[in-house]
């Protein structure tokens, strides 16, 4: 087929002998790239016309290898019109060079797009917006993650070998390699950060101390995880600020998870009331106001005295949620309730001080008659019990 192109084109050459030979290489670069693209454009065609909307999963396949797809017809027409292009050996060594390096690109494209196709068609079964979705975060964090640290991989050896396709390039890696010098010492220091981070990501995928939604305390910050990346995590706080946190954090300092596990959580309600307070109704009605909530679980409701200080008693109020937030809610409506109950129904078990004045009575015989005065000084000031 070369031969008979080249047949071809020699007799053209022959009738547009006037053209510049730089003109003509232009011309047919152009041409070779215009008919890749038509090319491309029919493949793409008939590929939707073919699977429609009835294969999500080719769908994806194909939405996602239409860029190396249009590189590599394009790389391959050039490459056939570089052989038949009037030009001369050193400008052809160039040109060859040049796409020698957009199919190494292509082939670390190819490698990337694989990686998300893959990671695409396997988290099509796993839904995050579902009430229980400690499985889906699971799996979704640990292929977001792997994804990211194969495409930091892929890109570091993709550029690596497109590098060292130049001569000037090779003789210095291999020179740096061998000598493993100072120059070494201080690419590996300058990497240490990186090589650290994308350690702990692959570390994370694996031993999962977060996932995507986790409700967490970071630096007595209480967030949900928003983003994991290859070198930082991204908490949504609760007034939506964002707080960026490296990512080997999570592997080197403590924190709190407060959704390892599971999603559910037992929020605690303290309240502090006087010793008269009624502690069976209060139960009663703790009982009646998580049943008649929408964000209660059904699982867990307890009231119990939990200290007893001098002049109050503690109660605490134990009540389970699905979620973080629910918890939240549910414990703020469970003590507005019980303190709008106390005012309402026990006013005299809010928190009272008392004070108590004793008076020694004496009488004294005087001529204006009885009368009652202290029997020492200081015993009719007020006494807190």
């Amino acid at each position: 087929m070369i031969e008979l192109l080249r047949s071809g084109f020699a007799a053209a050459d022959e009738m547009l002998g006037f053209v510049p030979n730089w003109l003509v290489t232009v011309i047919l670069l152009a041409v070779a790239a215009g008919a890749a693209l038509l090319v491309y454009a029919a493949i793409v065609t008939l590929m939707r016309q073919t699977f429609g909307a009835r294969h999500p999963q080719l769908r994806t396949l194909l939405t996602n290898s239409k860029g190396p797809l249009r590189l590599g017809l394009i790389v391959l027409a050039m490459s056939l019109a570089v052989r038949l292009a009037p030009i001369s050996d050193a400008a052809a060594t160039i040109i060859a060079n040049v796409l020698n390096v957009a199919f190494i690109a292509l082939l670390g494209w190819i490698a990337a797009t694989a990686v998300q196709i893959f990671s695409q068609i396997y988290l099509f079964r796993f839904k995050l917006d579902t009430a229980d979705n400690l499985l889906a975060r699971k799996h979704v964090t640990q292929i977001r993650i792997l994804t990211r640290a194969a495409d930091v991989l892929i890109f570091i050896v993709t550029l690596a070998a497109a590098l060292m396709t130049f001569d000037q390039v090779r003789q210095y890696g291999v020179s740096l390699f061998a000598s493993a010098g100072v120059a070494g010492l201080a690419v590996g220091l300058a990497a240490r950060p990186l090589m650290s981070n994308l350690i702990a990501g692959v570390q994370i995928a694996v031993a999962q101390p977060i996932r995507l939604d986790d409700v967490v305390i970071v630096e007595n910050e209480w967030g949900t995880i928003e983003e994991i990346t290859t070198a930082y995590v991204v908490i949504k706080l609760w007034d939506w600020r964002r707080m960026v946190v490296p990512l080997s954090y999570f592997i080197e300092k403590p924190f709190q998870n407060w959704t390892r596990e599971t999603s559910a959580l037992i929020g605690s309600v303290f309240l502090y009331v006087d010793y008269t307070a009624p502690i069976d109704a209060l139960r009663k009605k703790l009982d009646d106001i998580v049943r008649g909530s929408g964000l209660w679980d059904g699982q867990v409701v307890v009231l119990q005295v939990s200290d007893a200080k001098e002049s109050t008693m503690e109660l605490r109020a134990l009540v389970s949620a699905r979620s973080a937030p629910a918890a939240w809610d549910l414990r703020c409506e469970v003590r507005e309730q019980l303190i709008a109950y106390l005012q309402e129904h026990h006013p005299e078990a809010l928190p009272r001080s008392r004070q108590v004045l004793e008076v020694a009575e004496r009488r004294r015989e005087t001529a204006g008659g009885p009368s009652l005065v202290p029997e020492r000084m200081g015993e009719d000031l007020p006494r807190s019990r």
